[in-house]
């Protein structure tokens, strides 16, 4: 049996973009150690697909939900009814030079990667207050720790997610409720495969060229995997971390220190 089976037992996790990459881990990492998951996302079929895969770990849902829209928000969760852990982990990243970032890219970036985290925090927050327990992480990036060329909206929103989680934390810390951002570098995930079609479709570089430029920076020179996000995001929720909040924990091989 796992070590890690039922230390979240009776808990019930919301992890949104659940239906692949980080999140699918993520949820994946919550079924192993007892909680019961619900996906929220997008793309209805993708988390189908996820929750017929996750069926056999434990007992997983999804629900349709637009992290942007205010209203999809609200009523997702209340679909979703109470809930212990909140994992924002919908985002979206989008390169542009600064000078050809125009208002509709600033915004997506904006919308999607901070105000769908305050939105779902929102939803989820009285209810932990009341209970007195909870737990909120939020999958930022590194980008939200030190800057990045020509992804000035994406870092501007996830360096918010960073503010957001301090201030936040803050606010509740006498009341049972811990609130942390996991900053992953770049991962294995659609995510990093897209930002290598970008290099090389704007450059003369292969696919192993532009890996290599990327994982320049990176002091263990590899890509962080979905699994290793899992497990941070994993150890913040379980009992015995409650003295840490307020943090935004690098995930990265040593990139940001």
């Amino acid at each position: 049996m796992n070590t890690l089976h039922s230390t979240l037992a009776g808990q019930h996790a919301v992890v949104t973009g659940g239906g692949s990459g980080i999140g699918a881990a993520i949820a994946e990492a919550l079924l192993r150690a007892g909680a019961r998951v619900t996906l929220m996302g997008r793309n209805a079929g993708r988390l189908d697909a996820q929750r017929e895969k996750c069926s056999v770990l434990g007992d997983v849902a999804c629900i349709s939900v637009d992290v942007a829209q205010e209203h999809s928000v609200a009523n997702a969760f209340r679909e979703a009814g109470a809930v212990d852990i909140l994992v924002n982990n919908a985002g979206q990243a989008q390169a542009a030079p600064f000078v050809h970032t125009d208002m509709a890219l600033w915004q997506r970036m904006l919308d999607v990667n901070l105000i769908g985290v305050f939105l779902g925090t929102r939803a989820v927050l009285p209810g932990m207050l009341e209970r007195g327990h909870g737990r909120i992480v939020n999958v930022a990036s590194t980008a939200g720790q030190i800057g990045y060329a020509y992804v000035a909206a994406y870092c501007a929103a996830k360096h918010g997610v960073i503010g957001l989680t301090r201030s936040l934390a803050l606010e509740v810390a006498t009341k049972g409720v811990t609130v942390n951002a996991v900053c992953p570098g770049y991962t294995e995930t659609e995510l990093l495969h897209a930002s290598l079609e970008q290099i090389t479709s704007k450059t003369s570089r292969t696919e192993q060229q532009a890996r290599e430029t990327l994982l320049r920076s990176n002091p263990q020179h590899r890509f962080v995997s979905p699994e290793q996000v899992a497990n941070a995001v994993l150890w913040l929720c379980q009992p015995g971390s409650d003295a840490v909040t307020g943090q935004s924990l690098s995930v990265s091989g040593g990139e940001v220190m």
